[in-house]
């Protein structure tokens, strides 16, 4: 009998490796965030030997072109060349290697989906690695602006300039809720994570219709609203005043709308967040390490609001 290996499916994809899981005594399960089929996940068959042609280029961080075969369960790599390490120099930095491995958690998180297309989240978790490799901003600010900005990516953006229940300008910052952004009510828990873009009504890589692009590069994001040196927050460090920061809301809320347990806080805080998803380096810098320490809080805790998991990598980084 001879067999058909007409249906042998082949395809060509770049992406960054997330993890890798043992098979067997000498093969290996490697989660990718790829470029054009989203995340996959494929075997690497004797990657484990010492003499495997590709072995070490199957690793986390590492972006790598591949071809592979479609397989019945899991796709099967036949070839691997490195497009850039980026673990290289994180491997060696506690701080910035515990930030990145928050980010590919997260990218892991953000994409249930197997084979289905997230380009911007891609771009998202390379522009994130660059910007950690290149060492020039501290790692915490960098994961921080990458959470926020996927979860704009994913429709989630938090409310930083109005009352995310009743559309109240903040007399803190700009003002203004932006064009499209969704209102939402507490009374009918009509929440940003309530309401998750259906793929039919989202636009190339799970964009939502109107929404804005966002690149960590660059630093264009849905919330790239400009704010002035008063409203920003930059000559105090009081809080927020009749403004609270509730998670379930959807991000800042007025003193009417405010909900039990909402935070608090200082109005650089919430303006440190405005200039990292905005990509204001220069404000995110020269920020104060306690407005530093308290941005995390919140962006750690809204993340994994939306994503109802935890994402463990983040209690390694806060004791970074």
């Amino acid at each position: 009998m001879v067999r058909d290996n007409c249906t042998v499916s082949l395809y060509r994809d770049d992406g960054i490796v997330l993890r890798t899981q043992k098979l067997g005594e000498a093969d290996r399960i490697v989660t990718v965030l790829t470029r054009r089929n989203g995340r996959i996940r494929a075997v690497g068959k004797g990657v484990r030997r010492t003499k495997s042609r590709f072995g070490a280029r199957l690793e986390p961080f590492t972006h790598v072109d591949l071809l592979l075969y479609t397989g019945r369960s899991l796709d099967v790599i036949t070839q691997a060349e490195t497009v850039r390490p980026y673990g290289e120099p994180l491997v060696a930095d506690y701080p910035r290697y515990t930030s990145g491995t928050a980010m590919l958690e997260t990218a892991e998180r953000f994409t249930p989906m197997e084979k289905e297309p997230v380009i911007r989240q891609f771009l998202l978790l390379v522009g994130g690695l660059r910007a950690l490799g290149d060492g020039e901003h501290d790692p915490r600010l960098v994961l921080d602006a990458y959470l926020l900005r996927t979860l704009a990516v994913a429709g989630y953006a938090p409310s930083l300039d109005e009352c995310a229940v009743c559309g109240t300008p903040d007399s803190a910052g700009p003002g203004g809720r932006p064009p499209g952004a969704p209102r939402a009510s507490l009374a009918r828990g009509d929440t940003p994570a309530a309401r998750p873009t259906s793929p039919a009504s989202a636009g190339p890589g799970g964009r939502p219709p109107g929404a804005p692009r966002a690149s960590l590069a660059r630093g264009d994001t849905p919330a790239a609203r400009p704010t002035s040196p008063a409203s920003a927050g930059e000559a105090t460090g009081g809080t927020t005043g009749s403004r609270s920061f509730a998670v379930p809301a959807g991000g800042l809320t007025c003193r009417s709308c405010r909900p039990p347990g909402a935070a608090s806080p200082a109005v650089a805080t919430i303006a440190l967040m405005r200039a990292l998803l905005r990509g204001d380096w220069k404000h995110a810098d020269a920020s104060q390490a306690r407005h530093q320490v308290e941005c995390s809080g919140l962006v750690a805790a809204y993340v994994q609001w939306h994503l109802e998991h935890s994402i463990r990598s983040l209690r390694h980084v806060e004791h970074a």
